[in-house]
């Protein structure tokens, strides 16, 4: 599995090579700036900074730069994810100086005529739709109607008690990939054991509440959390079961690789090759039997 981002930099071959692609202004300047509003993640919202797309000027081509890269990625893998699926529905444009990205404005994307170029290209298109975050009904029809599996992560299902809580292994559908957590989130063992300041728009009390939820939801003593939280996902309904190494490791937060909302100190864990022990093999092996995944 590969991972297209839905945007790309400012600095990048693609807008140095096609700047009719690109909401920027006579001397190549971005006039608005790419990111998304207050989440889970960042109570500011996340700020990235890349340029938008015209979507007009792409429609007139036959959106043939996103066939292009669609096919670049397709001689490498089999699956691709794509990051910030949201966007193809409605996207969020950010005046172009902006300090943080809370005061910005949803522009609408070029959903399905968008994905009827590349189905007329490609056939079956092999995505998966990143669905996380601020995501609307108009969100979920989009990747709906297309088929798309979307993403469900097990560190956000336990912020609250309620029964109709999406992340909640009950309620998953089979079309659907499951993660312990993400690049985005910290090793499941150092969000379990976290004490340090609260992260995103949560407070103390609020973690404090979603380890609770968690452990009685998991029936857990917390011993091997982390083991805990790898049985409850591959032992879902969802059709694919994904979860980092650190957590099949047994890692903290020592290993996270990624913090949204920053761009320093990230992407720099790397496991050795001890690490990947034929017990460690056998214990993911017996897992994957015992709930049908071999």
């Amino acid at each position: 599995m590969g991972d297209i981002p839905f945007f790309v930099a400012h600095d990048s071959a693609d807008v140095w090579a096609n700047p009719e692609l690109f909401d920027l202004d006579g001397h190549g300047r971005p006039l608005y700036v790419a990111g998304v509003p207050p989440d889970y993640f960042s109570a500011t919202g996340q700020l990235w900074g890349n340029p938008l797309y015209r979507w007009d000027e792409m429609a007139r081509t036959g959106y043939r730069w996103w066939s292009e890269r669609v096919r670049s990625v397709l001689e490498l893998v089999d699956f691709v994810r794509i990051d910030h699926f949201r966007g193809f529905e409605k996207y969020w444009a950010i005046p172009r100086g902006a300090n943080t990205a809370a005061n910005g404005k949803w522009l609408e994307g070029p959903g399905d005529r968008l994905f009827s170029a590349l189905q007329k290209e490609f056939g079956k298109i092999p995505f998966v739709a990143e669905d996380l975050g601020y995501i609307t009904p108009e969100v979920h029809a989009l990747r709906d109607r297309w088929g798309f599996p979307g993403m469900r992560v097990l560190q956000f299902a336990f912020g609250d008690d309620s029964p109709a809580h999406p992340f909640k292994p009950y309620n998953f559908v089979r079309n659907t990939v499951v993660y312990t957590g993400t690049h985005d989130n910290d090793t499941t063992v150092g969000w379990f054991s976290n004490t340090g300041p609260a992260e995103g728009v949560l407070n103390e009390e609020q973690i404090r509440i979603e380890r609770k939820n968690a452990l009685k939801y998991l029936n857990s003593n917390a011993k091997e959390i982390h083991w805990d939280f790898i049985r409850l996902a591959v032992a879902s309904v969802a059709d694919t079961a994904i979860f980092p190494l650190q957590d099949a490791l047994g890692l903290g937060s020592e290993a996270r690789m990624n913090r949204p909302a920053t761009t320093e100190n990230n992407w720099r864990w790397r496991f050795e090759e001890g690490q990947l022990s034929a017990k460690l093999a056998h214990r993911l092996r017996e897992i994957s039997k015992t709930y049908g995944r071999c």
